[in-house]
Order: structure tokens, then sequence, then C-alpha cells
């Protein structure tokens, strides 16, 4: 089955061709696409045999649970959710309403990023709020970036074989970042929750923040709800820390090389919190067999991996230094002495998505 993979950025596209065996057949990125069919109609059209196509949604929400195919129902339930993730829903759709225009007879299959953590048990889910909140916005832990999380545990799995890899916590770092603990396959707690913003520190969101202080920046600083949104959504994490706009990453490390001291507090409050929050989901698995980073921070930044690597010792992870500076696609970090491997992964959300969507329409 021939699948062509749509992934829909807040404000890009990124079309794939995946062929039988998975081999790149087409490849395709609009940086600043505007939802119009009709940037990419010559491009698709000049495509040979797609078989399906299969989208990253973002937010799935508590019924839509697994790869689902697209009908004008599961359209409208997509479009319900849109203010659970605002930037990310409408450009799913957007490349939904694409696809169908575009290739009307072909089947198109959702695959959500919260799909994969469906699976957390309920005292990783619940939040500590009153009842009739719970049950009234249906208020849980429903963690994202599952697509590259399933992934990353699946092949770290087969990168190990035949050692161990039952207990597994994948890194996704990027401009947003999430931790997942994965027991043979399966999610049992993350670090994102409701919405993206809970967790790690990232680009431009603050990560976990004391719920205290918010209310006490509404009630007394005077912040408007809007205000409050904008600031930790654009303006926190390591651009709010480091004074670096973007929050790149890569910018924030020069920044600090070149003695910034803003840059300096910003990486080591990264790192703090994703130290912390790893040593938490090696509690929720009860022991760890590997860790394994990926995404474009977790890939291409080796500085972070071994600073956290390092305060990570007590549980058996250790990497040789060598590899790691020197890493470059798929690779095993682990030291000869480590009982626990340390890994990095490319990350292919398309591979999931194509792994995805040929199960729903197989079954």
């Amino acid at each position: 089955m021939r699948v062509l993979v749509v992934n829909a950025g807040s404000s890009s596209l990124r079309l794939r061709l995946l062929a039988a065996e998975d081999e790149i057949a087409a490849d395709h990125h609009v940086e600043d696409w505007d939802g119009d069919a009709g940037a990419v109609a010559a491009w698709v059209e000049d495509l040979d045999g797609i078989d399906a196509v299969g989208h990253r949604v973002v937010h799935g929400g508590s019924t839509l649970r697994t790869a689902t195919r697209v009908d004008d129902a599961t359209e409208k339930r997509i479009e319900s959710l849109t203010s659970l993730a605002p930037l990310h829903q409408p450009r799913a759709l957007a490349g939904i309403r694409m696809a169908r225009e575009l290739l009307p007879p072909v089947p198109s299959v959702a695959c959500f990023d919260t799909a994969y953590h469906s699976t957390l048990p309920d005292a990783a889910a619940t939040y500590a709020v009153p009842a009739r909140w719970r049950s009234r916005w249906e208020l849980r832990r429903y963690g994202f970036h599952g697509l590259s999380h399933a992934y990353a545990a699946r092949r770290t799995a087969e990168l190990l074989a035949p050692r161990p890899a039952a207990r597994v916590v994948t890194c996704h770092l990027g401009a947003g970042a999430s931790l997942a603990a994965s027991s043979e396959g399966r999610s049992v707690d993350t670090t994102m929750g409701y919405t993206p913003l809970e967790g790690l520190v990232m680009a431009t969101r603050s990560g976990s923040v004391d719920p205290g202080l918010l209310l006490w920046l509404a009630s007394e600083g005077g912040l408007s709800v809007d205000e409050l949104s904008d600031g930790l959504e654009h303006q926190a994490g390591l651009a709010g820390l480091s004074g670096v706009s973007s929050g790149d990453m890569r910018e924030v490390m020069a920044a600090r090389d070149r003695g910034e001291a803003d840059a300096g507090l910003a990486f080591d409050v990264y790192v703090h919190r994703l130290v912390g929050e790893l040593a938490r989901m090696a509690g929720s698995l009860g022991g760890l067999d590997a860790v394994a980073f990926t995404g474009g921070v977790g890939e291409h930044a080796p500085e972070v991996r071994a600073a956290v690597v390092e305060r990570l010792g007590f549980l058996g992870v250790a990497i040789d230094s060598d590899a790691n500076a020197e890493a470059d696609g798929d690779l095993d970090l682990s030291a000869a002495d480590a009982s626990v491997a340390t890994l990095v992964v490319t990350a292919r959300e398309d591979l999931e998505i194509a792994r995805q969507v040929r199960a729903a329409l197989d079954a």
C-alpha cells in the first residue's frame, strides 16, 4: 500500500509518499502554507499510485483513540476539538479537506498524537481537581507527540534486539518537547497534559508552572487570559529565560558559549527540568532498559544529551563521549559498562502514520 503522509504544521505543510516497503517515493515541503489545496495540486496530481492518505492530527480528544478513516462525522469531531489545539487542529483539517478535494476516491485516515497515550493508567491520566470539573469538561492528561514516541519506542526495541527494551523513556526534544514512558510498547506516563503546555521547558513554551503563580498574575498582576496565554505559549521557555527570541537551542547554546549569563541559566533550567522528569518516567516504569533521544534537539545537541545523562548515572545510564559527539542517524551511544542503553533515534512520524494507516484499512 502506497501511503501519502500529510503533516500539516502550524504554518507549514509536509507531504511524503511512502511506497510499499516504506522507501520515500516523493517528498514535498511548503514552508508557508495557507491551507489552499491549489498550492500543491499540481505536485499531487503528478504522483503515481496513491492507495491511501494518512494525516497527522494533534488532538483526538477522549473518543478518537486510534487511527480512524475520515468521513464527514470524523471531520466534524476533529473540528470540535479546535479549542484544545488552536494552532494545529485547523491546519490538520485543512490538510484533510485538501486530500478529500484532490483525491476523492482515495481513503483518508486520521492518525492522532494523543492516541498513543490513551493507554495511560488512571493514576497517570487523572488530575486532582474537583470531580464535577473532570466529568463536565473531560479533563485528563491527554499527552502529545504520540506518533513520534510510538515510533521511537518501537525503533529502540529493534535497534537493541535481542537485548531487552521493554521499559523505554523516549525524549522528543524539539521546539515542543515531551517525554513518554513506554512499557512493552504502551504509553504509561508522559509529561504533556490536557494541553501541550505542561511538562518540560520548551523553545517558547513555559512547561509546568505553579498554578497559584498564574492565579496571582491574573488577580494581582492584572494580566488577562489572552496575555497569560501569549506569554506562556510564545514568550516563555528558552526564549523567556535566555533573551534569544526564537528559543532555538542552537542559538541559546551559542549565546551561552559567548558568556551570556541568561543563556547559561536557560540551558541549566532546561536540563534540570528534563533530568527530573526523566527520572519520574523511570519511576513510573519501575525501572529502565533504555533512553532514546529524538527530535531536532534530541538528535542534534550532544551537549544536551551529555548533560542529562551525566546527572542520571544513578539509574545506570552512561554514554560513550566519542559516539555522542559524532552521532548521526540511529545510533546506540551507550558506554560499555552501562546497564541502561542510551540511543539517538531519527524522528520518523511518517513511518508511524503509514503503519497506522495500513493497519486501519486492513482491519
